[in-house]
């Protein structure tokens, strides 16, 4: 997962500015493995994502900034909880994906 998180970081890419914005990076991000092991997890064990995907989405999409459309999106002004709106609709979209419907 980081070695992607390194190339989106080098790259140009516009910040997402909703939580549909930032799902569709991951989308582009996440290795297929990554999206696999997300899908299968239980709704509550997606809070074990916190410290690690959730800080990856803190910081790469500025959700610490208090002028981040994204942050403003989510409804919310803290991060964390952000992120976390964020995880779950990623793992609602991967979910319902054919790409990860089919393991």
């Amino acid at each position: 997962m980081a070695k992607n998180w390194k190339d989106h970081s080098q790259q140009s890419f516009q910040q997402p500015e909703t939580s549909a914005d930032a799902v569709n990076q991951l989308m582009t991000i996440l290795e297929g493995e990554h999206k696999l092991a997300i899908a299968a997890m239980k709704n509550d064990k997606l809070i074990n994502l916190h410290f690690s995907l959730g800080v990856m989405i803190r910081n790469a999409f500025g959700l610490h900034e208090p002028d981040s459309p994204l942050l403003a999106s989510c409804g919310t002004v803290h991060p964390d909880d952000a992120s976390d709106g964020i995880v779950q609709a990623l793992w609602n979209r991967l979910r319902s994906s054919p790409e990860t419907q089919a393991h």
